[in-house]
C-alpha cells in the first residue's frame, strides 16, 4: 500500500501598514477579506504566475489550506512532499491578497499534521501574548483572547489529515 505523503506548512499573514499613524491600529480592518478561500486563490495565482502551468500542474492536485485564523491570521497548508518546494516558494513571492498587502511568514513547515497543530497552538499562544503586551494588559487578566485561545485549540486539535 502507498501512502500519500504530504509537507504541512504554517503560515502567519503579516498585514503591511501604511504609514506611521496606522501603527497603533488593530489589523483586523486590514484582515477582513482573509480566508482559506482567497488564500488558496492568490497562492494559485502566485504558482501560475510565478512557475507556470507546469508549476500548478505540479502542485495543483494536492494544495489545500486546511485552516485559517482570521484574529492572528496563521494559515496550515498541505502539500504533497515532493512540491512544497514549489508551494513556498510562492508563498514567498505572495505580496497581495484581494488587494491587500501581506508578508507571508512560514513558520513552520512539517511531515505531519500533529506536529503543524502543536506548532499553530504554540504560534497563537505567542501572538495573543503580544496583543496583550500592546493593550498593557497584566498577565492574570481574563479577555476574550482566553477565549480564543481555547476555542482555536480545540479546532486545531480536531483537523484531520
Amino acid at each position: 500500500m502507498v501512502r500519500f505523503k504530504n509537507r504541512w506548512i504554517l503560515v502567519e499573514f503579516i498585514p503591511v501598514v501604511q504609514g506611521v499613524a496606522q501603527l497603533g491600529k488593530s489589523t483586523a480592518s486590514n484582515s477582513s477579506n482573509l480566508d482559506g478561500k482567497t488564500i488558496w486563490a492568490a497562492l494559485k495565482q502566485s504558482i501560475l504566475s510565478n512557475f507556470g502551468d507546469t508549476g500548478w500542474g505540479a502542485v495543483g492536485l494536492s494544495l489545500t489550506v486546511k485552516y485559517f485564523s482570521p484574529t492572528t491570521n496563521i494559515c496550515i497548508i498541505r502539500v504533497a512532499r515532493d512540491q512544497h518546494n514549489v508551494a513556498w516558494a510562492a508563498l514567498t513571492l505572495l505580496t497581495i491578497v484581494e488587494g491587500v498587502r501581506y508578508i507571508p511568514n512560514v513558520v513552520h513547515v512539517s511531515g505531519t499534521i500533529k506536529h503543524a497543530q502543536l506548532a499553530a497552538i504554540a504560534h497563537n499562544r505567542e501572538v495573543i501574548a503580544r496583543y496583550r503586551a500592546l493593550a498593557k494588559t497584566l498577565v492574570g487578566y481574563e479577555d476574550v483572547f482566553d477565549t480564543f485561545l481555547e476555542s482555536s485549540e480545540r479546532e486545531i486539535e480536531s483537523l484531520q489529515d
